[in-house]
């Protein structure tokens, strides 16, 4: 009897998890997203929304990124938040003003558009499984995607959910094809160098900052690891290496590696490092990407700075050799 009923129940909680799912993507239109608008409220909730999507979108455009964009106003859409309204001089808050929503839609083209799947999109290759375990990767020729939709949902720095709710039915198999996706592209060509780097330890953040002093950009972080702390003080910039091979250092002792011996990962998006390596003037510290986008600011770093790849890849753009990178104890 106590089995029974515990099918039961179990059943339905899956069919109003479902339900709750299924609400929330009817409501992740191409209307409802153009149309979207803050109403002064505070941004929350967990459950994806239009106006997330358009917020994150506009954030992304501007240089603030609110890392995954997935349409669910957590954290890092609020750290995004709080760095554009810090930018453009303006209170930070957990509400989006008058004022603020005016500046992130000057950029006024659709946060959405149409694009057409490639042969090179749907093709591949990709891997069967990404493996768990480091030691797992290292036989592997490459760490590529493990399929059309991870790809895609990287490209356009969006979720993967997000990506099939608005595109209900479709299976990326066949180029020629059209789907819809978020517009992150910026509004013109990017031409910004940052002077310094600030890497905040505490609130998790990353801020690029050009001349006299002026915020140009801003990325959520995961930074650092109980097992291998990040510096403090400052750091330069030593090297800009995308596609990076990642090598393994028995010394450091991570969780989950049970190897003695150094080992190698191929390249990839896939890689432990994501696609892009910022090496730092300290043994073993960088700025990196990362294959789980969803996980940034959420997850250990191994001591260094993790971001998703394509914020990754921005901040390679912004920095060169001598780039001084400041990592704070405390936010200032």
């Amino acid at each position: 009897m106590t089995f029974a009923f515990g099918l039961r129940l179990g059943a339905v909680l899956v069919f109003s998890c479902l339900a709750t799912a299924a609400s929330a993507a009817a409501k992740l239109t191409p209307d409802a997203i153009a149309a979207a608008k803050p109403d002064g409220t505070k941004i929350a909730g967990e459950d994806p929304s239009p106006l997330g999507v358009r917020l994150q979108v506009l954030l992304d455009r501007a240089h603030f990124s609110p890392g995954e964009i997935d349409g669910r106003l957590g954290e890092n859409a609020k750290k995004a938040l709080q760095a554009y309204a810090e930018a453009q001089q303006l209170p930070g808050s957990d509400t989006v003003s008058d004022e603020l929503w005016a500046k992130l839609t000057a950029d006024s083209r659709p946060v959405l558009t149409q694009y057409k799947l490639t042969a090179k999109d749907v093709d591949g290759p990709f891997l069967k499984k990404l493996p768990a375990k480091m030691e797992e990767m290292k036989g592997l020729k490459q760490l590529g995607y493990t399929s059309v939709q991870e790809a895609l949902a990287e490209k356009f720095h969006m979720s993967k959910q997000l990506l099939a709710t608005l595109n209900p039915g479709q299976r990326f198999k066949r180029a020629g094809e059209m789907i819809t996706v978020v517009d992150t592209a910026p509004a013109a060509a990017e031409t910004m160098k940052a002077q310094r780097i600030e890497v905040d330890k505490t609130r998790q953040t990353v801020k690029a900052f050009g001349d006299n002093n002026q915020l140009i950009a801003f990325y959520p972080a995961t930074v650092g690891s109980e097992e291998k702390p990040s510096p403090s003080g400052t750091l330069k910039v030593t090297e800009v290496s995308p596609n990076p091979t990642y090598g393994y250092n028995p010394d450091y002792k991570f969780k989950g590696v049970k190897s003695r011996k150094r080992f190698e990962i191929k390249p990839g998006p896939n890689n432990p490092v994501g696609n892009m390596w910022i090496g730092l003037s300290a043994e073993g510290y960088g700025i990196h990407g990362t294959p789980e986008p969803d996980r940034v600011s959420k997850a250990e770093s191994h001591g260094c700075v993790r971001l998703t790849n394509w914020d990754a890849q921005r901040i390679a753009g912004l920095v060169g050799k001598g780039t001084p990178v400041d990592f704070i104890d405390a936010p200032r």
